[in-house]
């Protein structure tokens, strides 16, 4: 049974992975938790990279890291966008800081890299984002999940169920 702040907050840009948002969107939904979705601008329409849209319901200027458990960062091209945005980055920085639980998959640990969070770390990510994590100072490990103290990272879609199936249980465990 999931208690306490029962929030989770989800990312979202133009060129998100659909499968990377909708996943842990409703897997987390499962689980119990009541998941936000964070943009740039709140309730604005965001399309994913096959052309899906998103609604944004809160932006960086409205939220407090405090009212949430965890951040989930979806790939696709949408962090590339993200980490421009100093509001979304401040909100990843202040989720580690106050060790939340952040779920990053497959170009999603950008955030983490431009968040400065990952040095000392061992992560995964999508290939073409490894020698950044590394320049970052974190280990890249070639693995479908990666959970290093409160950071979850993933490669890729196939690495989905891997992936909500760590950051649930690392939630949970914080509630025994």
């Amino acid at each position: 049974m999931v208690t306490a702040l029962n929030k989770v907050l989800i990312m979202l840009d133009e060129g998100v992975e659909e499968s990377e948002f909708i996943y842990p969107y409703y897997r987390f939904q499962e689980e119990g938790y009541e998941v936000v979705v964070c943009a740039s601008k709140a309730k604005e329409t965001y399309f994913g990279k096959h052309g899906v849209p998103f609604r944004s319901e809160i932006s960086p200027k409205d939220l407090n890291v405090e009212d949430y458990e965890a951040v989930i960062i979806p790939g696709g091209r949408a962090p590339d966008k993200m980490r421009v945005d100093a509001g979304l980055v401040k909100i990843v920085k202040e989720a580690f800081e106050k060790g939340k639980v952040i779920a990053a998959i497959c170009h999603g640990p950008q955030m983490l890299i431009e968040a400065d969070v990952l040095r000392g770390k061992k992560a995964t990510c999508w290939k073409s984002v490894a020698t950044d994590l590394k320049n970052a100072g974190a280990t890249f490990l070639d693995a479908q999940v990666v959970v290093d103290g409160n950071i979850v990272t993933s490669r890729m879609p196939a690495d989905l169920p891997n992936f909500c199936r760590e950051a649930i249980k690392l939630l949970k465990g914080r509630k025994t």
